[in-house]
């Protein structure tokens, strides 16, 4: 299982300078259009491919557009055994900075 947390709870974590990794799985294009600065980029239909690039045991922020995307790579990675949290609402709720292009 995996817990979830809004933009804005995310938003306060990152101000704080808490140690947090995002995860964003959406499409090239839409990464492209913009994205939470530092964040991680592997989409959703290559993440099996990609587990060693991510730390089991870091807690990890999942992202997508709205919330579904995000979802499916936390029901992936936390039956591997991954400690993932999904981002409710996605970018399309994201007020902070944003970052463009790859």
């Amino acid at each position: 299982m995996y817990t979830e947390q809004m933009p804005e709870e995310v938003l306060g974590r990152m101000n704080r300078k808490e140690n947090v990794v995002i995860l964003d799985v959406r499409e090239p294009d839409e990464w492209e259009s913009g994205h939470i600065p530092g964040a991680k980029h592997i989409p959703l239909g290559q993440i099996a491919r990609a587990l060693n690039e991510l730390d089991p045991k870091q807690e990890t922020i999942v992202v997508c557009r709205g919330g579904n995307r995000s979802g499916q790579a936390c029901d992936f990675l936390s039956s591997m055994g991954y400690n993932v949290i999904n981002m409710s609402g996605g970018m399309a709720k994201w007020s902070g900075d944003i970052a463009y292009g790859n």
